[in-house]
Order: structure tokens, then C-alpha cells, then sequence
């Protein structure tokens, strides 16, 4: 049998920079950077976009960067209204995609890049002939300075062109509209998560079995995250696993031991990084529909996450969170530098806060005088 050196792990699709690209090519440089300054004006603030572009002049050459020409591999510059890192040396893919992740989608001239999807455009000026191979994905066609396809275009793309868009290079309202159809097509799906793989030391039984609301709360939670996603799943230690084996219940087993909560985080996305991730804690007996709708709808794609403030409303509360997928590598970072704590990254990052429309929903049942305390208080509700 086959030896298999590699782990078999889920991976990204990430494309050339990210997981959501878009390519424009086909026309000169100029019109190219034209429309993508018309669609960033256009989708920002509500999208946050990186752009990537090649420099032809080479004004910036590293001869010209003080620092760069003194033998430094790299320049920070505090622009004060903006930042910037000079590198003097070449970056592949593994190395520039992380500069992106913060970023909700990138726009690219397919003149010099490649990306995962492309708009085409078909310009006298500037034939694709020669580059059909960076045609993988067209989603848009669009037509300057003529008003038809040529015959190589329409037999490369011939299986897609019954239901490919093609619009005028002039029409920037349609584009703008397509684009922002387009990006909303790339939103992450949504998944459901239950902690509930922790040791409940202080509580001294699984909290995950303590019934507030007729059944063991780890249960009523489940059914709680099954109002947003068909695909909810527990977070569960190995004997847990164990336990529930057989269940209609679907677990992610932990996989990033003796982390606590950001364990089961990472197990999760782990297994689906391509998901955004609904997490709360098996431990809120308070936690209510109302709250959870909330928080779904104010989900900003853009941000890393979306967080309630904590019951101090100082903090981001990172039992109760919508992780979107860039959160995987900004988790494990986080990690690698010697943080477990998931509130630390929810507080160094780009985050969406939102406030709980009843804070005692954020209590945690950790020891059995608040237990009790809040078995009284759900009794009389």
C-alpha cells in the first residue's frame, strides 16, 4: 500500500492572492486601472479591497529606496496617513497571501497577474490570443472598441458562453453591479459550533449534560445554531467522542489539544476552512434566539469577525462569535506566538462589535453556585 508522508488535511483554495480575486485583462494597463479605481470607489467602504498592479516606470526601484539602496532586505515607512513596506527581495505566492487575508476580496491587472476568476475584456488594442491560459474562470466579458468576439475567444469559451454576461467596457454602473453580485455569490457558507469539549473542572460534571431547558444543554444549543446553518456541529474532547458516537449529533473532534475554547475553534476550521464559523459555548444557558439573530445579522464579511462587546462592554466576547474564514491563519499566528486566548486576536484585529441586547446572556455557568443561581433565575422566567 501507498505511503502517504502528508497529513490529510482540508486546504483553502486560495487562488493567486486570495480566496475571492478577480482579474481584469485584455485591455491596456491604463483602462484597466481606470475600472478598478471606478469599482473600488464604488464598493468601499461597505467591501474592503486590496488591489495588485505592476509598476512599469520603475520610479520606486530599490536604488531609489534610501534604506533599500543601504542594504536593508526591508523598509517599514509610517506615511502617517498610511503605511508602507519596501522588500528588496522576491515573494512567492505562500508569501504574499498572507499580506491579504485581512482583506475581503482583491482586484487584480491579469495583464501581469493571474487570479482565480477573470473579467475579460475584448479590446483590438490588446488581443488575448496568446494568453487563454489565464482565461480559467471568466465571469464578465466585456466589449471596447468593437462590438464582437473574435473567433479564438468564442471557441475557448465556447461551454460558457450561453451564460456569460457581456457588457459595454463603458457601462461601469452594470460592472459595479456585477461585481458586487459577484462578491456576495463568494460569501463564506455559515457553520455551526457548540463548544462543548472543555474538562468543567470547576463545575466538577460535563457542563455540556446540565439541563436548563429540559435537556442537556449542549443540546439546546445545537438546536439553537440550527435557526442559521443545516450544518451544526459539537465540539467534543475524545471521550465525548466516544460517548456520542452513533448520535445524529455530527462532531468535530479536538484536534489542537489542551488549547481550551480556541482548540475547538481551530479543529473546526481545520476540518472546513473555507466556512465561516457560528461558535458558542455550551455554557450560556441564557443565551437567547433574539441575540444570535442579531449577530447574524449584523455579520460584516469584511472584518475578521463579529463579536458581541463582553458584559463589561470593554472586550470582544469570543464565546459568542461569528469567525470568518481569514480568522484559521490570524488564530493559528496568534498561536504561534504563544497565545491560546481567543479574545487576545478578536482584540488585536479587525473586528465588528455589537451589543447584546441583554448582557446577563453572556453569563457563564462555570461552578455550581452559579448554576444554581441561574436555574432559579430561568425558573421564574
Amino acid at each position: 500500500m501507498k505511503h502517504d508522508k502528508h497529513a490529510k488535511l482540508a486546504r483553502t483554495r486560495p487562488g493567486t492572492f486570495h480566496r475571492t480575486e478577480l482579474a481584469i485583462l485584455g485591455t491596456p494597463c491604463g483602462r484597466i486601472k481606470a475600472l478598478a479605481y471606478a469599482l473600488m470607489q464604488a464598493l468601499t467602504p461597505q467591501t474592503r479591497l486590496a488591489y495588485v498592479d505592476a509598476d512599469h516606470k520603475g520610479e520606486d526601484a530599490p536604488e531609489n529606496q534610501p534604506a533599500l539602496a543601504a542594504g536593508a532586505a526591508m523598509a517599514f515607512t509610517d506615511k502617517i496617513s498610511f503605511k508602507r513596506f519596501d522588500l528588496n527581495r522576491p515573494l512567492n505566492e505562500f508569501q504574499w497571501r498572507p499580506f491579504f487575508q485581512d482583506y475581503e476580496a482583491v482586484l487584480v491587472n491579469g495583464n501581469h497577474f493571474t487570479a482565480n476568476c477573470q473579467i475579460a475584456v475584448v479590446d483590438p488594442a490588446k488581443p488575448q490570443e496568446k494568453k487563454l491560459d489565464r482565461l480559467t474562470d471568466v465571469r464578465l466579458l466585456l466589449l471596447k472598441d468593437t462590438e464582437q468576439l473574435p473567433d479564438y475567444l468564442q471557441l475557448h469559451l465556447a461551454d460558457r458562453l450561453p451564460d456569460l454576461p457581456i457588457y459595454r467596457f463603458e457601462e461601469t454602473d452594470r460592472i459595479i453591479a456585477f461585481v458586487r453580485s459577484f462578491l456576495a455569490e463568494r460569501l463564506a457558507p455559515l457553520r455551526g459550533l457548540v463548544l462543548s469539549g472543555g474538562q468543567s473542572t470547576r463545575m466538577g460534571t460535563d457542563k455540556g449534560q446540565l439541563a436548563y431547558h429540559g435537556r442537556p444543554q449542549r443540546e439546546h444549543a445545537y438546536e439553537l445554531l440550527s435557526r442559521y446553518t443545516d450544518l451544526v456541529y459539537l465540539s467534543v474532547n475524545a471521550a465525548q467522542a466516544a460517548e456520542l458516537s452513533g448520535t445524529s449529533y455530527r462532531l468535530i473532534e479536538d484536534t489542537f489539544l489542551g488549547l481550551g475554547p480556541l482548540g475547538g475553534i481551530l479543529s473546526a476550521f481545520r476540518q472546513d476552512p473555507e466556512a465561516a464559523w457560528l461558535v458558542v459555548a455550551c455554557d450560556l444557558p441564557l443565551l437567547s434566539e433574539r441575540s444570535l439573530d442579531i449577530l447574524v445579522a449584523g455579520r460584516d464579511s469584511g472584518k475578521m469577525a463579529t463579536a458581541f462587546y463582553d458584559s463589561d462592554h470593554r472586550f470582544p466576547e469570543p464565546l459568542v462569535t461569528l469567525w470568518e474564514p481569514r480568522a484559521y491563519p490570524i488564530l493559528l499566528q496568534f498561536l504561534s506566538m504563544g497565545y491560546s486566548c481567543p479574545r487576545k486576536a478578536l482584540i488585536n484585529s479587525d473586528v465588528a462589535l455589537l451589543d447584546i441586547p441583554d448582557v446577563s446572556e453572556l453569563t457563564n455557568a462555570n461552578d455550581p453556585q452559579t448554576r444554581e443561581a441561574l436555574q432559579r433565575l430561568l425558573t421564574q422566567r
